[in-house]
C-alpha cells in the first residue's frame, strides 16, 4: 500500500508527499473547479520533484532554483523594467489592509500627490492592500506605475502571477525574493540631480519590516548604490510605529546603535501633508506648487492624521 503525508497546502489545493518513496505520478481535479487541475510527480530520491498548477488564467510551475544564472536573469529583467518606466517613489506596506481601512485611503492619496509633486513613477510590490492603494494613487495622478510582484503575498490564499488591472508590461512577477529586492532598491537610486525618488514605509507587518530595515541598512552602510542621498519616509499613521521607535530608542540606551544614528536615516511623518512638505523642501519645489499639492492632499487625510 502506498502512503502519503501532507507536504504543503495551497489554498484549496493540498500537495501530498509519498512516504514510501515510490516513484508515482498523479493528476486530479481540485474541489468543484473543473478548470483547475494539479499535477504531481514523486521521486524516490527527492520526494516531490515538481508541482504544476493549471487553470484558465495562469500556468505556474513551482520548482527549485537550478542555477544562480536564473536569479541573475530575473535581476536583469527588474533593471530593464526600471530603465523603461523610470525611478521614483517606492512604497512598502501591508498587503492586508483593504479599501475600507483609513490607512488605505491615506496611502492612496499620498501616492497620488507624491507622483504629482515629484513627477515620478510609483513603485511597489504590486500586491493587494496598501500596495494596491498606492498603485491606484499613482494611476489617478496619470503618472507611470510599476511593480515587482511575487507569486504569493501574506494574507493571500491563492498564488497568482497576474495583476488584475496593471498593464502586463508595467510589472514583473518575480520567482525569487532576492531579485525582487534588487528591483525595489534600484527603483530609488539617484545618480543625477534630475532623479526625484523616495522610500515611503507605510504601516505593515513582517514583510514590510524586512524590506524597510534592509534598505535602511544599505543607506546606513552607504551600500545602496546611489551617488546622491535617498530619502526614507516612515509614515507613522495613528502612531502605528511609535512602539518600534521606542524600541530603537532603547537600542541607543543599550549601545547597539549610536545616538541619533537611526534618526539620521529617515524622516518620521505623522501625516501626508508633513511628508509632502518634507519632500518639497528637500527637492527645492516652489512654495506655490507645494501649497497646491498640500491642499489637494488634505482631502485624502483622515481626521486622526
Amino acid at each position: 500500500m502506498m502512503g502519503f503525508s501532507v507536504a504543503a497546502s495551497l489554498g484549496t489545493h493540498v500537495v501530498l508527499r509519498d512516504t514510501h518513496q515510490t516513484k508515482f505520478k498523479c493528476q486530479f481535479l481540485c474541489g468543484t473547479e473543473q478548470n483547475n487541475r494539479i499535477g504531481f510527480e514523486f521521486s524516490k530520491h527527492k520526494g516531490i520533484h515538481r508541482a504544476i498548477f493549471v487553470s484558465k488564467q495562469e500556468f505556474t510551475e513551482l520548482d527549485e532554483r537550478k542555477s544562480p544564472d536564473e536569479v541573475k536573469e530575473e535581476i536583469k529583467k527588474c533593471y530593464e523594467l526600471i530603465n523603461r518606466l523610470g525611478r521614483g517613489a517606492l512604497y512598502l506596506g501591508s498587503s492586508r489592509l483593504g479599501p475600507s481601512h483609513a490607512h488605505y485611503v491615506q496611502a492612496q492619496g499620498l501616492a497620488k500627490e507624491i507622483a504629482n509633486l515629484l513627477d515620478c513613477t510609483s513603485w511597489s510590490g504590486a500586491g493587494p492592500g496598501l500596495m494596491d492603494a498606492v498603485t491606484q494613487g499613482g494611476m489617478l495622478a496619470g503618472k507611470p506605475v510599476g511593480g515587482f510582484k511575487i507569486g504569493k503575498e501574506a494574507g493571500e490564499w491563492t498564488a497568482s502571477n497576474f495583476h488584475p488591472y496593471l498593464p502586463s508590461e508595467n510589472y514583473l512577477t518575480c520567482r525569487f525574493f532576492s531579485a525582487r529586492k534588487h528591483g525595489l532598491v534600484d527603483a530609488v537610486v539617484r545618480n543625477n540631480s534630475f532623479d526625484k525618488t523616495a522610500v515611503v514605509a507605510l504601516p505593515g507587518g513582517i514583510g514590510t519590516l524586512d524590506e524597510m530595515f534592509e534598505i535602511l541598512a544599505l543607506i546606513q552602510l552607504e551600500r545602496i548604490g546611489s551617488e546622491l542621498p535617498v530619502l526614507f519616509l516612515l509614515m507613522n499613521y495613528d502612531s502605528f510605529y511609535s512602539k518600534l521607535l521606542d524600541f530603537l530608542n532603547d537600542c541607543e540606551n543599550w549601545g547597539t546603535v549610536s545616538r541619533g544614528e537611526v534618526a539620521s536615516l529617515w524622516k518620521i511623518c505623522n501625516s501626508n501633508s508633513e511628508a509632502l512638505a518634507y519632500l518639497a523642501d528637500f527637492y527645492g519645489i516652489s512654495s506655490s506648487d507645494r501649497k497646491n499639492v498640500t491642499k489637494l492632499c488634505s482631502t485624502h487625510e483622515s481626521p486622526s492624521s
